[in-house]
């Protein structure tokens, strides 16, 4: 029994500390996207239009939410399985105890006082084995990332053929991936809170011109997060706005005002 309980003590400290590894990786990225979109709140708040400070609070939600939520998560699963040892150590303690105190002498004429109930100790959580490591939020994680590096190299892929992503180092990597999510966002936005505007510029091909305003922000803020791959031959500021804004119609932006690799190639 012994030997049966540190084993299954080490699996049980295998697998919290295989899970924390796991998933504080995620935990650090959310909390990357909290700040970025903190940042964006109080950027947007400097605004004449209270509306532009919309989608940075959202995502500043949506962030906060989703780190609470796995930390929470995270949290009761290392309760839960480090809680049955704890458990059965003192039950374990207990027990040594009572079989090393003499018993009290009771008198013949006495009822017998039940013992059992008032010794067993029940732990909270019955261990069936050691515990599966939580999927909570690996799976989407590793989707969101699979996705987000698919659609990475589609557009690298069909803006510049010649253009290997995978030869770049990590860090360029996911700076492109964080590059491409940013752009698509920031089209998505722009779309929801000018859907008109949008509409309009779609029928008389001056998108550019009739969101100036709304891109130029838009277009400091991704120029100044990822400068570092500025001379590389993608432009996904430009392609999201052809994909997102203008349906995949290029003319339907008009003049496109803004510095890019792909069309100055």
């Amino acid at each position: 029994m012994t030997e049966r309980s540190k084993s299954l003590e080490q699996a049980l400290e295998q697998a919290v500390s295989r899970a924390l590894r796991d998933n504080l990786a995620p935990l650090q990225r959310t909390a990357d996207e909290l700040h970025q979109a903190y940042a964006d709140l109080v950027a947007a708040c400097s605004s004449s239009r209270p509306s532009n400070a919309l989608p940075a609070m959202l995502r500043a939600q949506t962030a906060a939410s989703a780190l609470a939520a796995g930390l929470s998560v995270l949290s009761n699963f290392v309760a839960v399985a480090l809680n049955p040892r704890d458990a059965s150590s003192a039950e374990e303690r207990e027990g040594s105890v009572a079989t090393a105190e003499p018993e009290p002498e009771i008198e013949t004429d006495s009822a017998p006082q039940p013992r059992a109930e008032t010794e067993t100790v029940t732990p909270e959580y019955e261990p069936a084995g050691p515990p599966a490591e939580p999927a909570w939020l690996q799976e989407p994680e590793a989707a969101v990332e699979a996705k987000a590096q698919d659609e990475v190299q589609g557009v690298a892929a069909a803006e510049a053929p010649a253009f290997d992503l995978a030869a770049l180092p990590e860090n360029l990597r996911d700076l492109h991936r964080r590059a491409s999510r940013n752009a698509k966002v920031a089209m998505q936005d722009i779309q929801l809170l000018r859907p008109e505007e949008v509409r309009q510029g779609r029928e008389n091909h001056d998108i550019c011109c009739r969101l100036r305003s709304d891109l130029d922000k838009a277009r400091k803020e991704y120029d100044r997060r990822f400068a570092a791959i500025q001379d590389h031959p993608v432009d996904y500021f430009h392609h999201w706005m052809v994909d997102i804004l203008a349906k995949g119609n290029q003319e339907a932006l008009g003049e496109y005002p803004y510095p890019s690799p792909v069309l100055r190639h």
